[in-house]
């Protein structure tokens, strides 16, 4: 798929963080109305998730590296640096990005490649990667997901978000850092990735020629969550064909 064609992927994020998600993602996905998912490893129906994403071939089903919620795979010393009091992981981790220690480091790529061969190991052939709560567009993880990347063949990650709304739009600091990012994700081992990446709501809201200006986008999406409501019922709809563009909905799979 050229990156001048009009063309969207709509991957629905958190499969298998519960039975909820899990129904409306495929739900949609029967429906048509998305074309890809990223599985949470390391949460209560993953394995489900995993069963269930054999029955759509057509749609593209990733990772959703995941250090900032629930339990972790590992265990032992490295894995308790990733977690609290409780056990857990959380988003304190992000606070890490400061000073990085060389067994914070290891332990996140342990943790990360227990994720990645979870997934496998349930059949799941893996067209991509992207993380929960954007972990993977920090800095100090950036390393880990590159060798994640040629330890396992992973070569489409999704971008740090690049397309904004006029009211919420990102400053100049911000962007400079996230074009850096992007420069990096996609020059280093060949990775593919699309021309932007934001929010569907986003996205849908945006006018015609800034929709126009973007050749390949992914829009992220989160059925079957509570705070979801409005784009859930908006993907229920044939909402492609009222934007009368000829946007082609593929799947990560269909990127090259």
């Amino acid at each position: 798929m050229a990156s001048t064609s009009h063309a969207i992927i709509i991957n629905a994020d958190d499969l298998g963080m519960n039975r909820e998600v899990n129904d409306a993602t495929f739900e949609l996905m029967a429906k048509g109305r998305i074309s890809s998912a990223t599985i949470m490893a390391n949460t209560s129906a993953t394995r489900e998730a995993a069963r269930r994403a054999a029955m759509f071939p057509r749609c593209s089903f990733g990772v959703h590296l995941n250090l900032t919620e629930f339990e972790p795979l590992t265990a032992g010393p490295g894995a308790r640096l990733l977690v609290d009091e409780r056990g857990r992981m959380s988003r304190a981790i992000e606070r890490a990005s400061a000073r990085p220690r060389l067994g914070l480091m290891r332990a996140i790529y342990a943790e990360l490649c227990a994720q990645v061969e979870r997934v496998a190991a349930l059949g799941v052939s893996i067209s991509h990667v992207d993380s929960h709560h954007h972990v993977h567009t920090r800095p100090f993880v950036f390393p880990a997901v590159k060798a994640i990347q040629r330890r396992y063949g992973i070569r489409r990650v999704r971008l740090a978000k690049n397309f904004y709304s006029p009211d919420q739009p990102c400053s100049p600091g911000l962007a400079w850092k996230k074009r850096a990012y992007n420069w990096l994700l996609q020059s280093m081992d060949a990775t593919r990735t699309t021309d932007a990446f934001t929010e569907f709501l986003t996205y849908y809201h945006a006018d015609a020629a800034r929709k126009q200006s973007i050749g390949l986008i992914e829009l992220m999406v989160h059925p079957g969550a509570s705070y979801a409501a409005e784009e859930t019922s908006l993907l229920d709809t044939d909402w492609i064909a009222r934007t009368k563009r000829p946007l082609q909905l593929i799947s990560y799979a269909q990127l090259t």
